[in-house]
């Protein structure tokens, strides 16, 4: 096992009703004017919005709203949001839904406290980003892990790229999580989460450390891999069972406060090469990395098979052959790809919308190593790159 620092300092709070405690929450995280950001009606119709208000309100601290996040949100709108902090004398950051309204907050928490730096220089590593103003979420929507993580991810129009940020000042100081919350999302939505979730876990699991001496962090990863695809398909039949919700809103945390990923060198090719797709083609990001996912799978299995059957016959429940091990590796590599299509999300460039003639523009900006290759379970270049996306394709 590799050295590492793990501090994971967010207060987490779990159950029914409990987005009644926001305002408690942000008094007793020193917050006492807080800018309350969402996304679309949803926050609103079903009620979260008055609830998070009247909770602030009996707290005694004063509050301003603003809506319109999109999914994989702008940094543009980002920006607006950091003078409307700055201008408004704001401490305390609240993101009310889905892993974008938290990005966003996030990147506002980060911008009210250096108002003359563009985001642009945090997300592209040009200035350090060691200070921010607090932040809370109420999450809607399990998928992200946001709620848990150091990272951050915005569309940078001026750029033409989609990049993330990792520091510690990201993590939230409290979460608000209640299963109830996610009822209402749509079942595309809900299928997108599981596979981001997945996806988190995986990018984690793909390590060139050696597995005999990461053993504790390659179960933990199993168990809650199992576990998710055992709630996935339990949600396809009780979209409404409560502790079956309550496992996937957790399971979206654990998944990328990088718990899992501790003592191991990690990948994260999946995660660049779809954050082309989402920027360009303004797909659902979970969408994206089921096409993408299996897509990487197929083409690094016979350089690297052994991992993947190893998640083949641990996760996939496929039976071992130990002599073919690559075998081994695609059989479980289709049955994943049948668990997302079960799902209902797609698995090819066609189904999300993308465009084959595009490959080239969508590899050359895929964000790099200092190596200049992509990942590290196994190394990519750009040739690479388009050979995956060539076999997203098919």
């Amino acid at each position: 096992m590799l050295d590492f620092t793990f501090h994971s300092p967010t207060e987490f709070v779990f159950g029914k009703d409990t987005e009644n405690r926001c305002g408690e929450l942000v008094k007793k995280h020193g917050g006492s004017k807080a800018l309350i950001l969402y996304g679309g009606g949803s926050v609103i119709r079903s009620g979260l919005l008055e609830r998070v208000k009247k909770s602030l309100d009996e707290a005694g601290v004063a509050h301003i709203e603003a809506g319109g996040i999109q999914p994989n949100p702008r940094a543009s709108l980002a920006a607006d949001l950091v003078n409307l902090a700055v201008s408004e004398n704001i401490d305390f950051v609240i993101g009310c839904g889905g892993g974008s309204v938290l990005d966003t907050a996030k990147a506002v928490a980060i911008g009210a406290k250096h108002p003359d730096v563009p985001l642009w220089d945090f997300y592209s590593y040009k200035v350090p980003a060691d200070t921010a103003l607090p932040t809370g979420t109420v999450m809607t929507f399990p998928a992200t892990g946001s709620e848990g993580s150091n990272s951050s991810v915005l569309n940078f129009e001026e750029q033409g790229l989609k990049r993330g940020l990792n520091t510690q000042v990201n993590r939230p100081v409290f979460a608000i999580l209640n299963p109830e919350l996610t009822y209402t999302l749509p079942p595309f939505q809900t299928a997108c989460g599981i596979v981001d979730m997945m996806s988190h876990i995986m990018e984690r699991y793909f390590t060139t450390t050696d597995s005999s001496k990461t053993t504790l962090t390659d179960r933990l990863a199993e168990g809650t891999l199992r576990s998710i695809i055992e709630a996935g398909r339990r949600w396809l039949d009780e979209p409404d069972d409560y502790d079956n919700r309550a496992t996937l809103m957790w399971a979206s945390t654990i998944a990328h406060n990088n718990s899992l990923g501790l003592g191991r060198t990690q990948d994260w090719s999946c995660h660049a090469l779809e954050h082309e797709l989402s920027y360009m083609y303004d797909v659902a990001h979970g969408a994206g990395l089921a096409v993408v996912t299996i897509a990487w799978m197929r083409y690094v299995a016979p350089r690297k098979p052994e991992k993947l059957a190893q998640f083949a016959c641990r996760i996939m429940d496929v039976q071992p052959i130990f002599d073919d091990p690559l075998a081994v590796a695609n059989e479980g590599i289709k049955r994943l790809a049948a668990f997302f299509k079960e799902i209902g999300m797609p698995l090819t460039f066609e189904e999300l919308g993308c465009r084959r003639e595009d490959i080239p523009t969508l590899a050359k900006t895929v964000k790099r190593l200092p190596s200049g290759k992509v990942g590290n379970y196994v190394p990519l270049d750009e040739e690479d790159i388009i050979n995956i996306y060539e076999l997203s394709c098919k």
